[in-house]
């Protein structure tokens, strides 16, 4: 710079608190959660998300008010119409073994495709936390809630074993959190690596059907598609 001003402090003031930012809101949020769940929440610095953003060091408190607000923001981004298409899965079932396996093959498939949100859950329920309590009232009660009805009637038909809910919930959830598991799925398969959109919902029909096939095995003259 001709006035000797260095050229990464022009580039910091032309960020200033009203200069616009070139990047759509959800491209923003995507790469918050790109950072939240590779990182973890405690990891993933206001200067870190910043470079990663391309934006001002105070952007984050500016638009958002604190990081805090800013990862509920990309919580709800990362969750956006998740319960309602699967509200839409339950109502449009015609019975409750139906109405399971819908589900179940659903919230595998959105696991499979949305890897960022899906660690992000898995690395946010071991621990005892705020976030822990914000993503319980936003998604997994109000997921919980909507199935428990169909699951406490399977129990009671003798379909499906009684059990506590938390082991049930684990059971139907916990292999789905595994399909964020990219590191390892590629050191035992490295086909894995290369998996295309097809590929992820093959993946997560697979592990469904095996995990259904365990829990709601087929009654006596009933279809199941495989």
């Amino acid at each position: 710079m001709t006035d000797g001003t260095p050229a990464r402090d022009v580039k910091e003031a032309a960020r200033g608190k009203y200069a616009p930012v070139r990047m759509d809101e959800s491209e923003i949020l995507r790469r918050g959660l790109a950072a939240f769940a590779e990182l973890g929440y405690a990891a993933t610095t206001m200067r870190e998300l910043a470079r990663r953003l391309e934006v001002s060091h105070n952007f984050i408190n500016e638009r958002y008010g604190s990081k805090w607000n800013f990862w509920c923001a990309v919580v709800d981004f990362g969750l956006r119409d998740t319960q309602s298409a699967l509200d839409r899965l339950l109502a449009e079932s015609r019975d409750d073994g139906e109405r399971l396996r819908n589900v179940v093959v659903a919230l595998y498939r959105v696991a499979a495709n949305a890897s960022g949100m899906n660690r992000l859950l898995s690395d946010e329920s071991t621990r005892d936390s705020d976030r822990l309590d914000y993503l319980h009232q936003r998604f997994i009660k109000p997921f919980w809630d909507s199935i428990e009805p169909t699951v406490d009637r399977l129990m009671a038909a003798g379909r499906i074993p009684r059990t506590p809910a938390h082991i049930l919930y684990f059971a139907v959830t916990a292999p789905a959190l595994a399909l964020a598991q990219d590191p390892i799925a590629e050191r035992l398969n490295p086909a894995a690596a290369l998996v295309t959109e097809r590929d992820r919902n093959d993946m997560a029909d697979a592990l469904s059907g095996l995990v259904l096939r365990g829990l709601l095995p087929p009654s006596p003259g009933e279809t199941v598609d495989a």
